[in-house]
């Protein structure tokens, strides 16, 4: 570390820094994990020779190596490793431990940043962790949510009501997360708490801003727009949105200005106007803080304060300058006092900005002057008191502030012009003096716009103006021939010959066609004084922060003002309500018990009777119908639950007891129940297994209340057909580690000894249901799976063709070996001889057994050998060289994963005990669509034997087909198994300690099962 840390490069060492993975230390492990972070992306091929290290700790019971290991798997950025990570993701997301399942959901942007592929998988991670109820996991897969799928709105619907409740003790980060994306999705599904509030303003502001003729109407107007709102229905607050902005109230407490400005933007863009106001004590509380915090609570100060200026005017000395502020600082409190700024404190306001004009921070002044402008703008009554003290300025030293002075009070001067001839007069004086372009720009534009107020001196100017017009800047000259051409226009007597003489440009001859008269431009002579002397509004000065609001406040885009990457737009509100109802979703259990007496006991003084089965995510508002709704389905799911965990029937009948002892009717209906689903004979369980689905995690919402709510009514056939299908679902569902404990495979019958059984014998069994039978393991797999593949073409070999196959016969010289049959034929004119391999230069790890050398191959003659190959568990291709006394050819075997391996023969029970040890982390499982042509058991295996040299398993089932082997070098177990359903998609899961080998068996083997 010390080496990384000066700027060395220490790669060198990443073999020897591996190894101290396997030390007990955690320390140790973290700067380890710390090294290959650092590393893994510039090593690619030393990195994976730590990927066996980071599975080995994924399975570690320490929470804390579970999680470094994972959080350095997901920074090393190798594409080859994507689908190890998502096995990780998947695993660490259905880990005990919350800090593990926190590191999963910090995991999932990272995947998504390497491979968007994924996206697909990583959706159905952040939806199962999105029903975590774990507030240390809340805050960070609502970020992978806003990294992944932010548009996927509908996965927040039913987890909504529990981020509400869950926000008050999440950890900061995670509650500014989540606060905004709660903000979007307000925005979508309730409606604005200000629609009848913005009517009432735009009436408002047309009788005040109204015209003479406007007010001559009189009580005619006022009578048809008080007619006009009681069309609007009638707002009322959905009770979602009540919970949402009742429970971040309180967070406008914290400690933190992130906390705090993430509540004050939710309640600017979803609080009625009355409430909005709580937030202005708490960013007020911010200014106090460093500078960085001032300057982003005062930008989105700046813009509450245009749209919500009410709120702040309590607090407006607190946005009184300070010495010691900063210049931007300084520049924004002059903006939010400049809004604040009203007839009743307008006074202080002034005697505050008039102290500011003496700082000798010149951009402060600058800016302080502009504000003087707005408020003269805005207020009326004080145009004059601003305008003769900016007159007063033009007096000053600085040649900046009276340039500023200038340029505003041009601006002001146009709103009464007819008024201040005396200060036109003034002006012009000092056209002399000023040598800033922008100023004296504005001066000339002033005394050309307003020249019949000054005819005595416009000339006078324009003369001084025509001395020095080739030594200033093009603004400059721009408007000293504007003001020729309107002084030609309205005193041509004395400025006439001037003006002529001065016209040379391009815009000075664009000029004299309008306003000198000729046989050409006769026509535009004519609407010379329309175009110059055309009547001009007056500017607004608005502030810049007026459209800003667009932008969602406290976002990087609303500081720049400008949209930033990554940023979502916040929505306008729906004309029409969206339906609630979609928020009324029973949050699902996420422990089982199987005593069903204590979960009662223990949810009777937790949960109040107004919210029933609801749960602490439902609000108290909810409507009793969707409380009902939620009772009903808690009772079926947690009957389903229970009798899918039940594995034998003394389990069954200790509950049963124990649910007829209880004390609630529903717990005595769900015995009977579970006595039904007792006495179901076995042979029904597999009519039923189209109707197990409903009951699997898979079910729609819709499904679940429905029978949940038909249950009572229909008859007890009906239950009974029904019923094994709850015992069914958990072998539809992904086990993952959290059901590990309650797992149990299902029972079958007892095996007898296998017999001794002939090859053919069995290939005749092999499409049969062994379900009553004696199971026998037997070699189902075809004697050679791949056919033969060119290794030496004929031109390329000079007449010498050599094809190779993968006999899958055990190779004589080395059990640990892949026997490869060596075809030659000789198809020139000449002998061929000497055939030997040469000296190969093979990778570590991969050795090769040559086959003996042929001494001579005639024309047309063929030959076959055998060799035998070690690629250690591995597809690398094994390259050596074919020899002849003459030549040299080099050539490259690159096996198929599915030759890597011998079959194994082991009875179904055998089979479930070693996969039941080769979960979690070892278990790969893929959906796939099987086509017509797939579904009988001969196809299958035989497209199964065909991809991978694996001997079948039989299985008590005649949907399910197992398959198992070893790897040659290592002798791992490879466990394959199909779950090929009747209706909708199938499941292929492969088992195995060489997780590379197993994804791409799973990816070979469904290829050819969907071709």
């Amino acid at each position: 570390m010390l080496v990384i840390a000066r700027g060395k490069n220490a790669s060198d060492l990443f073999p020897a820094v591996v190894k101290n993975v396997a030390c007990k230390n955690i320390e140790v492990k973290k700067l380890v994990y710390v090294y290959l972070v650092r590393y893994a992306e510039e090593q690619q091929d030393l990195a994976l020779l730590s990927i066996s290290t980071f599975q080995r700790g994924l399975k570690d019971p320490n929470q804390l190596i579970r999680a470094s290991a994972l959080r350095v798997l997901s920074s090393i950025r190798v594409p080859i490793i994507v689908p190890i990570m998502m096995l990780a993701i998947k695993e660490a997301a259905s880990d005990m431990s919350p800090y593990v399942r926190k590191t999963a959901a910090h995991a999932i942007p990272k995947l998504y940043s390497l491979d968007s592929d994924q996206k697909d998988q990583l959706i159905e991670v952040i939806e199962k962790l999105l029903a975590d109820k774990t507030t240390l996991v809340a805050g960070s897969v609502v970020m992978a949510f806003e990294e992944v799928c932010p548009e996927l709105i509908d996965l927040i619907h039913k987890n909504y009501r529990k981020l509400c409740n869950l926000l008050i003790d999440v950890e900061e980060w995670g509650q500014v997360v989540i606060i905004s994306m709660l903000t979007r999705y307000a925005r979508t599904q309730f409606l604005s708490p200000t629609q009848n509030e913005s009517l009432l303003e735009e009436n408002a502001e047309k009788a005040f801003y109204g015209s003479e003729e406007d007010e001559a109407k009189g009580a005619g107007s006022e009578e048809t727009a008080a007619a006009s709102l009681p069309a609007r229905k009638p707002y009322i607050m959905d009770p979602d949105h009540r919970l949402l902005l009742r429970n971040t109230k309180p967070l406008l407490q914290s400690r933190s200005a992130a906390m705090v400005m993430a509540v004050a933007q939710l309640y600017f863009h979803l609080a009625p106007k009355a409430e909005v106001g709580v937030i202005a004590k708490a960013l007020v509380r911010l200014l106090s803080s460093h500078s960085e915090v001032q300057y982003v609570v005062l930008q989105n100060v700046a813009t509450m304060s245009i749209k919500r200026r009410g709120m702040f005017e309590p607090y407006l000395k607190s946005f009184y300058i300070r010495s010691t502020d900063p210049t931007q600082i300084k520049i924004l409190k002059l903006e939010v006092l400049t809004n604040l700024a009203n007839e009743t404190n307008i006074p202080t306001v002034l005697r505050e900005f008039q102290t500011y004009i003496r700082s000798m921070d010149k951009d402060f002044v600058a800016a302080t002057i502009q504000a003087i402008g707005r408020c003269a703008t805005n207020i009326g009554r004080v145009r004059d008191t601003c305008l003769n003290g900016l007159v007063q300025l033009l007096s000053n030293r600085d040649e900046l502030v009276v340039a500023e002075s200038v340029v505003v009070i041009k601006k002001l001067l146009q709103i009464q012009p007819a008024q201040h001839g005396e200060i036109i007069k003034h002006l012009a004086k000092l056209t002399d003096n000023i040598q800033v372009p922008m100023a004296r720009a504005s001066i000339l534009w002033l005394i050309g716009e307003y020249c019949e107020h000054v005819p005595r001196i416009a000339p006078d100017v324009l003369r001084k103006m025509a001395k020095s017009f080739t030594a200033e800047e093009d603004i400059v000259k721009l408007q000293v021939i504007n003001l020729a051409a309107k002084l030609y226009l309205t005193n041509s007597k004395q400025t006439k010959l001037l003006t002529q003489t001065m016209i040379f440009a391009d815009r000075a001859r664009f000029t004299r066609q309008l306003i000198v008269p000729s046989e050409q431009g006769g026509a535009l002579s004519r609407h010379a004084k329309k175009l110059f002397l055309a009547p001009k509004p007056a500017p607004v000065l608005e502030s810049s922060f007026k459209d800003r609001d667009h932008f969602q406040l406290g976002s990087l885009s609303h500081l720049l003002n400008a949209k930033a990457t990554g940023y979502q737009e916040l929505p306008d509100w729906p004309e029409e309500a969206p339906d609630p109802s979609v928020r009324n979703v029973e949050v699902p259990e996420w422990t089982k018990c199987s005593n069903r007496e204590k979960r009662k006991e223990k949810e009777k003084p937790f949960y109040s009777d107004s919210e029933g089965e609801s749960g602490p995510t439902e609000s108290a508002d909810s409507e009793p119908e969707s409380e009902s709704e939620s009772d009903s389905k808690s009772s079926s799911e947690s009957g389903s639950g229970e009798s899918s965990s039940e594995s034998d029937n003394e389990d069954q009948d200790e509950d049963e007891e124990k649910g007829r002892g209880s004390e609630s009717e529903q717990s005595e209906e769900d015995g009977k129940r579970k006595t039904k689903k007792k006495k179901v004979p076995e042979g029904k369980e597999a009519s039923s297994s189209d109707e197990g689905s409903d009951s699997s995690s898979s079910t729609s919402e819709s499904e679940m209340t429905s029978e949940s709510g038909e249950e009572q009514l229909e008859p007890a056939s009906w239950r009974r057909k029904t019923s094994p299908s709850s015992k069914r679902a958990p072998a539809t569902k992904e086990i993952s580690l959290l059901d590990l404990e309650d797992f149990t495979p299902p029972s079958v019958q007892p095996v007898s000894a296998p017999a001794i059984v002939s090859t053919s014998l069995a290939a005749d069994l092999e499409g049969l249901t062994l379900t009553d039978s004696t199971l026998v393991p037997s070699l189902l797999s075809p004697v050679s799976g791949v056919g033969r593949q060119e290794l030496l073409h004929r031109v390329a070999g000079e007449g010498l063709v050599v094809d190779y196959t993968f006999s899958r016969q055990p190779f004589s010289g080395n059990p640990h070996m892949v026997s490869v049959h060596i075809h030659f034929s000789n198809s020139s004119d000449t002998p061929i001889k000497g055939l030997h391999v040469g000296t190969p230069k093979l990778p570590a790890g991969i050795g090769i057994q040559e086959f003996p050398e042929i001494e001579s191959l005639a024309p047309g003659e063929s030959a076959t050998a055998v060799m035998g190959i070690n690629f250690c568990d591995s597809t690398q291709a094994a390259n050596f060289q074919l020899c002849t006394q003459t030549r040299q050819f080099y050539v490259s075997i690159q096996p198929p994963v599915g030759e890597l391996m011998a079959p194994v023969f082991m009875s179904e029970n055998e089979f479930k005990k070693e996969q039941g040890k080769l979960m979690g982390m070892n278990e790969i499982t893929e959906k796939l669509m099987l086509p017509d042509t797939c579904r009988s058991d001969h196809t299958v295996v035989q497209k199964v034997t065909a991809t991978a040299n694996l001997g079948r398993v039989p299985c008590g089932t005649s949907d399910e087909y197992g398959f198992a082997g070893r790897t040659l070098t290592s002798g791992s177990l490879v466990l394959l198994t199909l779950d090929a359903r009747p209706a909708g998609a199938a499941q292929l899961t492969v088992n195995s300690e060489k997780m590379v080998i197993g994804t791409m068996l799973v990816k070979d083997v469904i290829q050819a099962l969907t071709q």
